[in-house]
């Protein structure tokens, strides 16, 4: 559905150093700074990147806005949420752990990265 999400951030060395961290937990490789300085990981499916805002403006998180990662296991969530932690984030909402209903079961952790955009790391139980 999506090809690409980009956050905002003002301080580009401390975001890659965050995401470098809970990516390579997902099995991402560390991220690239490109030309005009933003951070791109790229997947075969998607690209996350992090960039200072174009107008000059400060970064700042929106209200109700969340970036979700897909990962392979609750024991994925547990450990990126961990490294998340150990590398500038912010644990937010519950702790890790079971959402959803019995329809719908999911594994979730949700963390603030340094720059304050809402990220979470999902396992969807089949």
């Amino acid at each position: 559905m999506f090809t690409h999400v980009f956050l905002g951030t003002d301080d580009i060395e401390k975001s890659k150093k965050f995401y470098d961290a809970v990516m390579s937990v997902l099995g991402y490789g560390e991220g690239i700074i490109d030309d005009n300085r933003r951070i791109i990981y790229r997947t075969p499916t998607g690209v996350l990147g992090l960039t200072k805002p174009i107008n000059g403006e400060d970064a700042h998180q929106g209200n109700g806005q969340t970036v979700g990662f897909a990962a392979l296991s609750p024991e994925v969530v547990d450990k990126w949420h961990e490294v998340g932690l150990a590398n500038g984030g912010t644990s937010i909402e519950n702790p890790p752990g079971d959402r959803g209903n019995e329809d719908f079961k999911l594994y979730m952790a949700y963390l603030r990265d340094p720059s304050g955009n809402k990220i979470c790391a999902t396992h969807i139980y089949s």
